[in-house]
């Protein structure tokens, strides 16, 4: 078998990272922000969800520059970030899904967001 690459998947969803790693197949390792140590939080503000992912990876990379998990060679650095778009709604929530409204959320919602697009 041929050179593995690792990639670290800048989630702490082990489910994610668990599907990543089955979609790319053995010639990859995949690592998750829980192997990475202490990082500081990454703010997704950016206006989009290729914005957020982006700012994820780069944060992430930056951080792990000094001092990568170990790795059997070079070290990648892999982001998404998704969300609900409805057209009804002009897009939103948007990047704004995660705040829209907690799972136990009842009708009355847990955020501005939703409150303004009641």
């Amino acid at each position: 078998m041929g050179a593995v690459t690792t990639l670290l998947i800048a989630t702490r969803n082990a489910h994610k990272v668990g599907e990543i790693a089955a979609i790319l197949g053995p010639g990859f390792r995949c690592l998750s922000l829980a192997d990475a140590g202490d990082l500081p939080p990454v703010v997704e503000d950016a206006p989009t969800f290729a914005g957020n992912a982006v700012k994820k990876a780069e944060t992430v990379a930056r951080a792990l520059s000094p001092r990568p998990p170990e790795t059997s060679g070079r070290l990648f650095v892999l982001a998404d970030d998704s969300g609900l778009e409805v057209d009804a709604l002009g897009g939103a929530p948007g990047v704004h899904s995660a705040r829209f409204a907690a799972p136990d959320a009842g009708t009355g919602g847990n955020s501005p967001d939703a409150d303004n697009n009641a």
